[in-house]
């Protein structure tokens, strides 16, 4: 069976090192970017330049990683008037959730399969083929690019049809950057208490290496009560005892110290719900 000939537009600092594990591809790889110097060292390394985004029309599967969704729809509309039938154009921007589906339905009666695979880890991690990638595709379209996409990264997860590989990109970022939120209250609470911040931030790294960090929680598959003879229970009852005691000792110290912490009331609030508990003060059995 003949390998399909890939095709890479966009070659910024996410795309570089994910078209570059492309090179050695049996079928070929056509790149493209608007900046010639971009290209540079991929035709080094054996990719054959276009001169346009038409000229990697003549790719089978053709991988789009640009900035923004204004331009994935210029770009898959120039695709669409030169592809073949049977070409799957994949989209690893973070785009709007409607998008991919809305073009994968326009293009669905000229042949064009629409893939959208949104990445998580950054450029290192393409660079060193360990990127997760999550993709929205129908069942033939996921059988093709799976084999490419395992060039350049070690997760690949169907989330389901076109638009759903945005929908879980979306609350994946959602969780990094509350994350981040979080982390800029705590430093907040640390600094104001004479905590040497570079400190909090090792200790931080480490014990999340440990633990899991947020992930740590997310292996329920649905959101309602934990019931007690489940394998999680316990666990997640002593979660709630400890996050319940914790947070009250930061707010506690944020009041000492003069510190607003609204997303540690938020976390005291919401925790037990989240684990699928009663609050700690509830007289629900258990």
């Amino acid at each position: 069976m003949t390998e399909p000939t890939l095709g890479y537009i966009g070659l910024g600092n996410q795309g570089a090192p994910m078209a570059k594990r492309l090179v050695d591809w049996p079928g070929g790889l056509i790149v493209f970017d608007m900046r010639a110097e971009a290209m540079t060292p991929l035709a080094e390394a054996g990719a054959t330049l276009a001169d346009s985004v038409t000229d990697v029309a003549a790719a089978d599967v053709i991988s789009v990683t640009v900035l923004t969704d204004a331009q994935v729809r210029a770009v898959v509309a120039e695709l669409a008037d030169h592809v073949r039938p049977g070409t799957v154009i994949a989209i690893h921007s973070t785009i709007e959730p409607d998008t991919a589906p809305e073009l994968a339905d326009k293009l669905r009666d000229k042949g064009i399969r629409i893939v959208d695979a949104p990445v998580s880890g950054g450029a290192a991690a393409a660079a060193n083929g360990e990127l997760a990638v999550m993709v929205g595709a129908d069942d033939a379209s996921y059988e093709i690019v799976k084999p490419v996409f395992k060039r350049w990264a070690s997760m690949v997860v169907r989330a389901g049809e076109p638009g759903a590989g945005t929908r879980m990109k979306v609350a994946r970022n959602m969780l990094t950057f509350v994350g981040f939120a979080a982390a800029f209250e705590a430093q907040r609470l640390a600094d104001a208490a004479g905590i040497d911040l570079q400190k909090l931030g090792r200790v931080v790294r480490h014990s999340d290496a440990q633990s899991g960090g947020p992930g740590a929680i997310m292996v329920r598959d649905d959101l309602g009560p934990l019931p007690s003879d489940h394998w999680l229970f316990d666990m997640f009852t002593h979660t709630r005892g400890l996050a319940d005691k914790d947070l009250r000792l930061a707010l506690t110290m944020g009041d000492a110290v003069g510190v607003e912490l609204p997303m540690a009331q938020i976390a005291l609030r919401d925790m037990a719900a989240g684990l699928g508990l009663p609050q700690m003060n509830s007289t629900a059995q258990e």
